[in-house]
């Protein structure tokens, strides 16, 4: 047994020297006490990043198809009144949503930018007892309401209840709707007085669209749009107007959802127009994201890039719709972040070269301090006697 504790006493790296042998110095003190503190900062550092998550970021091919993209948006338009806006989305796939109204809330605003109480339904609106008929004469008694279409009817039997419905009817057959007082339902409902009495209003449109995967763009703009040669239009006519003031903030625009560290540069945009009238233009790129955190949850989103454009008009010459267009593109790239922690094996690696090193390193400016005095005190003593 004694043979075999002789011989792991040989093994030992680490031979003690007797503390009498031990020659203690100020500078070494300094040193010792300096190496100390910052070994702990070192290992508070790397004790924190043990402790939280790290992301890591790679670029992939993105490879998936057939799905669909969710835009969210919140826009406020202090110029332009409810009544007149309206939200279409289109895609190089020749699909098209005009008007769009499903998850879509509209809040009329005042001049100061407080929103203003829905108002209900027929106020302001001439009071007219008996609704005309398709064929004419007045609804009477007992009678089935089937207002006229003027002559926008797609087949013999379609009736036109509503201003609405009227709008439409002439929507599909690419005609505008220039006088709407001349239509019994537009009359009824008060559709221009509605819109004189909205007039100086502005509107908060806020919700979502849910488009193909693909690109395109959805853009927002006063009247009711349709197609007329090809060409997408909208039924400005009905307004009497001449420019229209796109002034605008975009309080949140958002290609998916949120997720961690995720940045939206539309977010809290105003943009003032400063000419009579013309289109707006974003040119967007989204790429899309995919995060993972710890626990393995993802979230399928997109990240985006935007550039802006304003494109004029003279007065009475609308060249070009006045709107607020968003143009968007898809990137070929998809980038993934993973959060993952640290294990515990590297810490503990860390920590061991953090404190063996500036142990080294201490030892070696100790040394060389050292070596240094006592070679300048043997030339000064030298230099006594001679």
């Amino acid at each position: 047994m004694a043979g075999i504790m002789n011989k792991l006493k040989k093994l030992d790296a680490y031979p003690k020297i007797n503390e009498d042998f031990y020659s203690r110095t100020i500078s070494g003190g300094i040193i010792t006490l300096i190496s100390s503190v910052v070994m702990f900062l070192l290992f508070f550092s790397e004790l924190q990043l043990y402790l939280h998550a790290l992301t890591e970021t790679t670029l992939v091919v993105d490879t998936s198809r057939g799905e669909t993209l969710r835009i969210k948006f919140d826009i406020s338009f202090p110029a332009l009144a409810c009544s007149i806006l309206s939200v279409d989305a289109m895609d190089i796939s020749g699909e098209q949503h005009l008007d769009v109204k499903h998850d879509i809330i509209k809040r009329r605003l005042d001049t100061h930018g407080n929103v203003i109480e829905s108002r209900p339904d027929g106020i302001g609106s001439p009071k007219i007892e008996k609704p005309l008929q398709r064929h004419g004469g007045r609804l009477e008694h007992n009678e089935t309401y089937c207002g006229s279409c003027y002559g926008a009817e797609a087949a013999a039997d379609d009736c036109c209840n509503s201003c609405e419905d009227v709008r439409e009817a002439y929507r599909k057959k690419g005609w505008g709707l220039s006088n709407p007082d001349l239509i019994d339902q537009c009359k009824r409902e008060g559709f221009l007085q509605r819109i004189k009495d909205e007039e100086g209003e502005g509107c908060n449109i806020y919700g979502s669209l849910e488009v193909n995967r693909v690109a395109g763009n959805f853009h927002f703009a006063p009247g009711k749009s349709f197609q007329q040669s090809n060409v997408h239009v909208h039924d400005l006519l009905a307004f009497q107007k001449d420019s229209f003031n796109l002034t605008h903030k975009i309080n949140r625009l958002a290609f998916g959802d949120y997720f961690p560290g995720v940045v939206n540069p539309l977010d809290s945009v105003q943009w003032t127009q400063e000419q009579p009238s013309g289109m707006c233009q974003y040119f967007i790129k989204v790429v899309p994201t995919v995060y993972t955190d710890v626990s393995g949850h993802t979230i399928q989103s997109n990240q985006f890039s935007v550039t802006e454009h304003f494109k004029g008009a003279e007065i009475g010459q609308l060249q070009s719709l006045p709107a607020v267009f968003f143009f968007y593109d898809l990137s070929p790239i998809k980038v993934t972040f993973t959060e993952q922690h640290i294990s515990f094996l590297h810490f503990l690696t860390n920590v061991c070269a953090i404190v063996g090193g500036f142990f080294t390193v201490s030892g070696i400016l100790d040394s060389f301090i050292y070596h240094g005095q006592k070679a300048i005190k043997k030339k000064m003593e030298i230099g006594k006697f001679s």
